[in-house]
């Protein structure tokens, strides 16, 4: 039986309550304000919290002395940060009124608003890591903040294009979200003064963990009715290629191809050509090739924690991969 979020974040409980006091501290403004009311909705919607969990993880699982401090709260804010500032870019440049089943920040307080908080959540997250002279944990984690601004903008080119290939598509979600997973795996083991070595094998793990779960939820845009607090198909109706999908074209024909990518730009507008890309992924068994791909990137993640000694902090991290394959929002 897969393990429940709850039971992957028993190792670190009381340290997650202490993370989110120690975000709330960091980020907050006098109430009534307009600065102080984006940012307690920001927070207050600030999910899973993922990648902070992997940050505290990798620092127990490879720390010399089986624990962690302060360091470790800092560098997981500080991920944790530049991952809610890109979630509210993402959602202007989406256009995207919902966010977790919850308006998004721009359409709340209009896309104007959101890029400037998104802004001020990046420069007081910086001015923060720098305040605090760990400059070490800073400087492994600022390169992640262009790498995501990249990805960013090779996928809208590509959407705009049409063009999407596997390689793309691969970097994309490399640059879009594995590169900060792997930042979060490395980083929690660089606050606690882990090995040359197993830095390497958590940026490692962080890596191949971060492509199943962005290929997961490309998969899950494809599922009616899911829980990930956004409509279905919305890729679709963005114009974005992502692995589902890959995996029909390249299978298909050149004629099906074509008919495929006559009605992918149609799908913003209609329901029927939505309907006619769906079909095409069930018939060509596309999600279920994609879940292939998923299994062999946990399968590598997993590989990488050989590395780190017996421990419920590695086993939670063990846990978090089948999570991933498991997971329905």
């Amino acid at each position: 039986m897969t393990a429940t979020l709850n039971q992957i974040r028993r190792p670190i409980e009381g340290n997650i309550e202490e993370f989110n006091a120690f975000v709330r501290k960091n980020f907050s403004e006098e109430e009534g304000t307009l600065v102080g009311d984006m940012l307690e909705y920001v927070l207050s919607a600030r999910g899973k919290g993922l990648r902070p969990i992997v940050v505290m993880l990798a620092a127990g699982a490879t720390s010399p002395i089986g624990n962690f401090g302060k360091r470790t709260m800092l560098a997981a804010m500080l991920v944790e940060m530049i991952h809610v500032a890109s979630l509210i870019h993402d959602d202007v440049i989406d256009e995207s009124n919902l966010r977790r089943g919850k308006a998004s920040v721009n359409a709340r307080w209009q896309s104007r608003n959101a890029v400037i908080v998104g802004d001020y959540i990046l420069a007081r997250n910086m001015s923060i890591g720098l305040q605090s002279g760990q400059y070490d944990l800073l400087n492994h984690i600022i390169g992640a903040m262009s790498v995501l601004c990249e990805g960013e903008l090779i996928q809208s080119d590509h959407a705009s294009k049409l063009d999407t290939s596997r390689e793309n598509y691969l970097d994309i979600i490399y640059k879009k979200t594995a590169s900060l997973f792997a930042v979060a795996a490395s980083v929690g083991a660089l606050s606690v003064g882990a090995s040359a070595e197993k830095i390497e094998a958590m940026r490692t793990f962080g890596k191949m963990l971060g492509m199943a779960f962005q290929i997961v939820d490309d998969i899950l845009d494809f599922v009616p009715n899911n829980n990930t607090g956004k409509p279905a198909s919305n890729d679709l109706r963005e114009r974005k290629i992502t692995l589902p999908l890959i995996e029909v074209l390249e299978r298909a024909s050149e004629e099906e191809k074509a008919e495929i990518l006559h009605h992918l730009p149609l799908c913003a507008e209609s329901d029927e050509s939505v309907a006619f890309i769906q079909a095409k992924v069930v018939e060509y068994n596309g999600v279920a090739l994609a879940r292939e791909s998923v299994r062999a990137y946990l399968q590598r993640a997993m590989s990488a924690l050989s590395v780190c000694e017996e421990s419920d902090f590695r086993t939670s991290l063990l846990a978090l991969c089948e999570y991933v394959v498991e997971r329905d929002r």
